[in-house]
């Protein structure tokens, strides 16, 4: 990452995952099968993946071998149970205390995007949790609270990895347009593909 710089990043991703499980809390009863901004993928299956990646990235900081290829899949397994809110607190404290972990940030770990550094990986989770999050609010009517500092931030990382991913390989749609005075998040989210009042 160049330009703004954060001395505390663990506790941006704390914010973030605290932002994003209380959009998870506020999801009614009759709103986990809505459909979200992500296509194809209902408000359960945006967060069934959001803890399927937590605890693949857990795994990964603590030493343990990655997952098969399509794990991250919110329909390859269920890691919400009837307790979608708590599965996510859960995920969240165990991600956060992995990259707690002394020199975490500075180790080189193979992640799904690739082999990256821990600090890379940190904003990695950080970014994905932001734009699922937005996905979420939308689907739910919901106003997430992002700090815009920390948005910030994570568009800056955003648009430095995306010129070294080739279009092809890109996990993302394509960037969509965002007016330049937009507030960060919409920037971000449209950077990654989604598609602002669609």
């Amino acid at each position: 990452m160049t330009g703004t710089t954060n001395p505390a990043p663990v506790d941006d991703l704390a914010a973030v995952l605290g932002a994003v499980g209380d959009l998870v809390a506020g999801v009614g009863h009759d709103q986990w099968g809505a459909p979200t901004p992500c296509p194809e993928w209902t408000v359960r299956e945006v967060v069934n993946h959001l803890v399927i990646g937590s605890r693949l990235f857990t795994g990964i900081l603590r030493g343990e071998a990655a997952p098969a290829p399509g794990s991250l899949a919110p329909k390859a397994s269920d890691a919400l149970g009837d307790a979608p809110a708590a599965a996510y607190r859960s995920a969240a404290e165990d991600l956060l205390a992995a990259f707690r972990q002394p020199g975490v940030l500075g180790q080189l770990f193979q992640v799904p995007a690739g082999t990256v550094h821990g600090i890379a990986a940190l904003h990695l989770r950080a970014v994905e949790c932001l734009v699922h999050g937005w996905d979420i609010a939308t689907a739910t009517g919901q106003q997430p609270r992002f700090p815009d500092d920390i948005v910030e931030r994570e568009l800056e990382f955003s648009r430095g990895r995306l010129t070294d991913v080739p279009p092809d390989r890109s996990p993302f749609a394509p960037p969509q347009p965002a007016p330049d005075d937009a507030a960060p998040l919409d920037r971000l989210v449209a950077l990654l593909g989604r598609r602002l009042n669609a």
